[in-house]
């Protein structure tokens, strides 16, 4: 089990961070998420307030982007 798991290093300049998967795959992920979190309160929502996340339209979307963030940059994944 000599594998090694080669972290993508970070681009140097603006224009290498802004064309890298570095930057838009998280992008990609927090926007999606929270297109979901907005579309799960706009859904799902509660109108009581009773509901932390579902009540609030900006807290569906910042918590969508969250976890859509932590789904692609995962602590536990493997190489």
């Amino acid at each position: 089990m000599s594998e090694s798991c080669e972290a993508e290093s970070r681009p140097k300049t603006f224009k290498a961070i802004i064309r890298s998967s570095w930057f838009w795959k998280p992008a990609a992920a927090v926007i999606t998420g929270g297109t979901l979190g907005f579309l799960y309160y706009y859904f799902e929502g509660c109108t009581s307030g009773s509901c932390g996340i579902a009540s609030n339209p900006f807290m569906s979307i910042i918590f969508g982007g969250a976890l859509g963030f932590f789904f692609i940059n995962r602590p536990c994944k493997s190489c």
